[in-house]
């Protein structure tokens, strides 16, 4: 009887087994880590010489609530802080805004002014930990208020690192937290990349995301070709303003998801990296740090099931193997009872805990790229790049990403393989443990977080004692001054600042820029 095909989930085939007439023909078997196109690694000892980052990606409820989950977090083990914000927050309304009804404090913490994000940082060290924060539409915003935070504690700002995620193409392509059309998106995202590069040299200006163009249903192989093909329209806009590919190069940051099929999640983070170096080296990158593909990772969430939950766990361990066996550079593991409801303590600690044993326990940071030379690992990673790079072609054929998006190029290839995906679920030629298989009639009582419905009105409050106290004519003056800029050239990254220091609210900023700008209809 005949072997039944064996593919990857991006649909590559996959042999019986693989000898060295699989290698590709230019591979180069004494390229080594840290070394151009950092197949390999971007660092010659990865592991050995500095774990990834052990990011825990929370926010919820109010500012004080998670405030809380931080410090238990950095109790924990964990080495830099990853912020969830909620729907509200990421679209540009304060809570008081009619559109934000059912919806304050659900997928994350609601901040809209300076005073929200004392609290939200409320005895931790800027200057001594790093900070992402998934944030898009309003990620200048956010920025502005963390940099006012700063400044307001009397810390040199020059310290501060982390990243903010800034990636916008793919909110019109997968997600859909966007605000203003993408002309005028791209302006706002080169004046970060701009302001950064004088101002804030350890902070990473954009986190390019494969993730959400991942959970939103893509194969490996698409999140790889969109996720770099998106890169490349920043680094263009950015070149087009003037700016040296040089410097920020260096602070560009990529973020990708973490799924089951373990070899092809190692295959594509190791294309990725050297995708990325030839893309930056054939758009005029001399630096070699400017072409290090540098990224986060997360495990991937639609992978979790409500259905035997506790089954997570065991899915978040193989993907964090994956993740790490990639090369990332930091990472996030998922609660087991996230398809329920918000991580709760007991959740995220397993969570943390799982990255810690494979970090300490497992012995796959002893050696650096443990995979390298493997005939299927190479023969796979080279499949993708082959596949992604084809994709890529057809974007730059059509004019980049922006275009792509604007023709719904992107979003129709996500929706399809999603469309194919969950029909191999319904006819059981994927298997999904607990769901279509392997079914259990008994199930274990799970404790779900809950965020209580009063949190929207006691932050509506909060916010009228905030414009109480302040100065209304000189909120109405920084709101002007970033209209102004807003219909010129010049940078808005100052007069946001100089805004969110004087207390102008976040739905403010956004809505002067909404008057200038307009909203984006997809």
């Amino acid at each position: 009887m005949q072997d039944k095909v064996k593919k990857t989930d991006s649909g590559i085939a996959i042999n019986k087994v693989y000898t060295m007439a699989d290698l590709p023909e230019n591979l180069n078997d004494n390229q080594m880590p840290g070394e151009f196109p950092y197949t390999r690694g971007v660092q010659k000892d990865m592991y050995r010489g500095k774990l990834w980052t052990m990011r825990q990606y929370a926010g919820f409820s109010t500012a004080e609530e998670s405030n809380q989950r931080y410090h238990f977090l950095l109790s924990q083990g964990v080495m830099g802080l990853s912020v969830a914000f909620d729907l509200p927050t990421q679209i540009g309304y304060d809570p008081d805004h009619s559109l934000s009804e059912g919806e304050v404090g659900k997928v994350g913490v609601s901040i809209c002014s300076l005073a929200d994000m004392e609290i939200l940082f409320k005895d931790i060290p800027l200057d001594k930990i790093s900070t992402s924060m998934t944030i898009n539409s309003t990620s200048f915003i956010l920025l502005a208020l963390y940099v006012a935070l700063a400044k307001k504690r009397g810390i040199d700002i020059k310290e501060l690192s982390g990243t903010i995620q800034n990636d916008i193409l793919k909110e019109y392509a997968a997600r859909g937290t966007y605000i203003y059309p993408p002309k005028h998106s791209m302006r706002i995202i080169t004046d970060i990349f701009e302001w950064c590069s004088n101002h804030l040299p350890k902070w990473n200006s954009i986190s390019i995301s494969g993730y959400h163009i991942r959970e939103a249903g893509s194969t490996a192989v698409q999140e790889v070709a969109f996720t770099l093909s998106n890169g490349k329209a920043y680094v263009k806009a950015a070149q087009a303003k003037g700016l040296d590919i040089n410097v920020f190069g260096k602070r560009l940051s990529f973020f990708f998801n973490a799924h089951n099929n373990l070899f092809e999640e190692v295959a594509k983070f190791r294309a990725a990296r050297k995708m990325w170096a030839q893309i930056m080296k054939d758009l005029g990158a001399t630096d070699e740090k400017a072409m290090m593909l540098r990224f986060h990772t997360q495990t991937g969430g639609a992978t979790l099931t409500a259905q035997q939950p506790l089954n997570n766990i065991s899915r978040v361990t193989v993907q964090t193997l994956a993740a790490v066996l990639g090369g990332t550079q930091s990472l996030h593991t998922n609660g087991f009872d996230e398809a329920l409801g918000l991580p709760t303590q007991e959740a995220a600690s397993i969570a943390l805990r799982t990255q810690q044993i494979v970090a300490f326990e497992s012995g796959v940071t002893d050696t650096v790229d443990p995979l390298a030379g493997s005939y299927f690992i190479e023969n796979l990673t080279y499949q993708i790049e082959k596949e992604a790079l084809t994709l890529i072609k057809n974007i730059d054929d059509m004019g980049g990403s922006v275009t792509a998006i604007e023709n719904g190029f992107m979003q129709n290839k996500i929706a399809d393989s999603a469309y194919a995906y969950q029909k191999n679920i319904e006819s059981k030629e994927k298997i999904i443990v607990g769901v279509n298989e392997f079914i259990s009639e008994s199930s274990t009582p799970i404790p779900i977080l809950k965020i209580d419905e009063k949190i929207r009105q006691e932050q509506i409050d909060k916010l009228k004692l905030i414009k109480e106290n302040r100065d209304a004519d000189t909120v109405a003056a920084c709101l002007a001054a970033i209209k102004l800029a807003a219909l010129g050239t010049e940078n808005l990254m100052p007069k946001v600042i100089e805004a969110v220091e004087q207390h102008c609210t976040l739905g403010e900023i956004s809505d002067t820029l909404r008057s200038v700008f307009g909203e984006y209809q997809a």
